[in-house]
């Protein structure tokens, strides 16, 4: 094993790589076999997972233009709010295989046991196999990292291009090699064009290490960093470039922005917006306080009720591998490699971590799958020096100090759901408290004289078995059960709302009074204030929330409800959010429409007339429509229905070419349903919304209000 330093008892960084042990590369196999059978087995379940991105897959996947740009619909009315890369697999996969749930998902899945592998291979290189091992194994079995691998958001290829930059950049301060450094900033622009400004929060981790460690002189590591960066700048900025330099005139509006532009996104609403709240055209940040509408900012966030299940299982273990590693490595070689592991996972630890827990605008607990490789890294890395030095005190205490605190959170994780496997935190606490005992007493033996194989196994099973129970029981129930929406939560989901209490906070809130994860609803009791400026004018479409008791948008569905009949999720499957009757539904911020057969029947007559067989107001209630006819659908106003795109001269202007076929009401910002100022949607797509009503006959399809745009009331136009 090549491993971190001479003063370990290990070879040296310029001393040949010993051979492998026999069982390196089957129990490699055997991790990525049952790290994709975790992630893959029946991911259909999901359906069309998040509709927003599922929709602009099918788009992308019939047009070119829409591929480049990341466009909601296939005819480029406007793009989704974030940059396209993550995108890319699902529409290649789609163009291959058709449209369903499976071949939307099974990219991230494979991105999933790619980033396993990649973080396997890089802890492996300098701590040896079992250390590798270990970090594959920790963050495959994140609780979170399980739900965004089986989900289509873009977090997954974020995560996936992190760890090869993180590969690539241990390989560049291990020899020094101008090709990794430029491969690190290449795989970073990558990243930077799957979620953004998120990708460059491990910037200052990356360049830190390399500049402390890297085998170069001074100047020469300076020119690297800057060839790093010049990598990152091309292989990130080409398609800024592109979408700022094409006319707008040919393009499609950039969803996320106020004026049209990518870096007002960038800067803006998915930047800086995030951290201070400020987010013009967002559903609200926080205000200045401690707590706002995302819940309680702080260094505790990540441990919360809605963080902590997430991903924090083995947070204060690798912390405390981060605060040792660093003190016991001080006198250490510039080069030393232990000490710049630490740098490079600690410090992807520390700076997203807190990010997270001081960001004032949108964020929501999925996040913290970008926390999941640090994680798996300092764990492998400290489990194993802590082993390979068992007999001295120091790494003794401090192994059975890791072992019990991750048992003792786990416990206290565990106790957040008290009605599901309540056995089970009762078995972690003792099996942690038995495993501590077994590290001090079996240190203790080896220290006096050899002691048996079969007794040293005692105290590693032990702590294995409480450090991995409680994530891998939340890893399988996430596992097994279907998610759709736009705000999803790892773990049981034990109420009736939004997994994982959908907002931060409990209380009420769409999807039922008590919410359908843990802590239920909206954070603290919901957005404080309600929504904004009261909520919806009128109040939801049809009485109470989506999801609620009276809402069209029930919880539980039927086998009918959002199937292939009623043009929902594919296999038949009720989508979270659909009605149980033939009759479809309206979709709203966070969900998808459900159309009923014969809603969908409607729209697919004479479609090919038209550019787009209807509009709506919001991206997400445009979806569902998309996905179902597999036609085009404008979402006025992009995904909050707050971007002004398109204005109501170019609307009427599209009306009057012809392009538009029907105008779709009664759900999130459409006529009837809860559009207007304050409830979400732009002054612009409130001034279509009423003129479609002043100038259109309203009919209903099952409980979708739907206005034909061909059709002027009174011959008026």
């Amino acid at each position: 094993m090549i491993a971190a330093s001479p003063s370990l008892a290990e070879p040296s960084p310029a001393e040949p790589s010993p051979a492998e042990p026999s069982w390196a590369r089957p129990a490699t196999a055997a991790l990525l076999a049952s790290t994709a059978l975790l992630y893959i087995w029946g991911l259909g379940a999901s359906g069309w997972a998040n509709s927003f991105y599922s929709a602009a897959v099918q788009a992308g996947s019939v047009s070119w233009k829409a591929f480049l740009f990341g466009s909601s619909d296939a005819a480029n009315s406007i793009t989704v709010d974030k940059s396209p890369l993550s995108l890319w697999p699902m529409m290649l996969s789609v163009r291959v295989f058709g449209l369903s749930s499976w071949s939307i998902l099974i990219p991230q899945a494979l991105e999933g046991v790619a980033a396993v592998a990649v973080l396997t291979a890089t802890i492996r290189r300098w701590f040896g196999v079992a250390a590798g091992l270990i970090a594959g194994a920790a963050m495959a079995l994140t609780p979170v990292a399980v739900l965004m691998f089986r989900f289509n958001n873009p977090d997954a290829a974020l995560v996936l291009l992190l760890v090869g930059a993180m590969y690539a950049v241990t390989r560049a301060i291990e020899d020094g090699r101008l090709r990794w450094s430029i491969a690190t900033g290449v795989l970073l622009g990558l990243a930077f064009l799957a979620k953004e400004l998120q990708a460059f929060v491990v910037i200052p981790a990356i360049v830190g290490a390399f500049l402390v460690a890297a085998p170069l002189a001074p100047v020469r590591r300076l020119l690297h960093v800057a060839a790093m960066g010049a990598a990152t700048l091309v292989s990130g900025g080409w398609w800024v470039a592109i979408v700022e330099l094409w006319p707008a005139s040919s393009r499609p509006y950039i969803g996320g922005s106020q004026d049209n532009t990518f870096l007002d996104v960038l800067f803006g609403y998915n930047g800086l917006g995030r951290l201070t709240g400020d987010e013009t055209g967002s559903v609200g940040g926080g205000p200045t306080g401690s707590a706002g509408r995302w819940g309680a900012t702080g260094v505790g966030r990540m441990f919360n009720a809605q963080f902590g299940g997430q991903a924090s299982w083995l947070l204060p273990a690798a912390m405390l591998v981060t605060v040792a590693g660093m003190i016991a490595t001080l006198r250490r070689p510039r080069t030393d490699r232990h000490r710049a592991a630490l740098m490079l996972w600690g410090g992807w630890l520390v700076l997203t971590a807190g990010v997270f827990s001081l960001s004032k605008g949108i964020i929501h607990e999925y996040y913290a799958v970008a926390l999941a490789p640090a994680l798996g890294a300092l764990v492998g890395i400290g489990a194993t020096w802590a082993w390979r030095r068992r007999t001295e005190p120091a790494a003794l205490v401090l192994g059975a100090i890791g072992v019990a605190g991750t048992a003792v959170w786990a416990f206290v994780l565990l106790g957040r759901t008290p009605d599901w496997l309540p056995w089970l935190r009762w078995a972690v606490l003792s099996t942690g408290a038995a495993a501590s005992a077994a590290v001090l007493g079996v240190g203790w033996w080896a220290r006096r004289g050899g002691v048996p194989r079969t007794v040293i196994a005692v105290p590693a099973t032990l702590a294995a078995l409480a450090v991995f129970a409680g994530p891998f029981a939340f890893s399988l129930s996430t596992a097994a059960q279907p998610h759709t929406g736009s705000i999803v939560t790892a773990g049981p989901q034990t109420g009736g709302g939004f997994p994982g209490g959908g907002f931060p906070g409990g209380g009420g809130g769409p999807g039922g009074s008590q919410g359908r994860g843990q802590t239920g609803g909206f954070p603290n009791g919901g957005p404080p204030g309600g929504f904004p400026n009261g909520g919806p004018p009128g109040g939801f479409p049809g009485g109470g929330g989506p999801g609620g008791s009276q809402g069209r948008g029930q919880t539980g569905g039927g086998s009918n409800g959002a199937g292939s009949n009623g043009g929902g999720v594919p296999g038949g499957g009720s989508q979270q959010g659909a009605p149980s009757n033939t009759g479809g539904g309206a979709g709203g911020l966070l969900n998808a429409s459900t159309p009923s057969a014969e809603l969908t029947a409607l729209l697919l007559d004479d479609a090919d007339k038209y550019t787009w067989v209807a509009a709506t107001v919001g991206a997400n209630e445009a979806s569902g429509y998309q996905l179902a006819t597999e036609r085009p659908v404008m979402p006025l106003g992009g995904f909050n229905g707050s971007d002004p795109s398109p204005t109501l001269a170019g609307f009427r202007q599209l009306v009057a070419a012809g392009k538009i076929h029907y105008f779709i009401g009664g759900g999130f910002g459409g006529p009837g349903g809860f559009g207007g100022p304050g409830g979400g949607s732009s002054s612009t797509t409130s001034a279509i919304s009423s003129w479609v009503q002043e100038h259109f006959e309203a009919t209903t399809v099952g409980n979708v209000t739907l206005y034909d745009l061909t059709q002027p009331a009174g011959g008026d136009s």
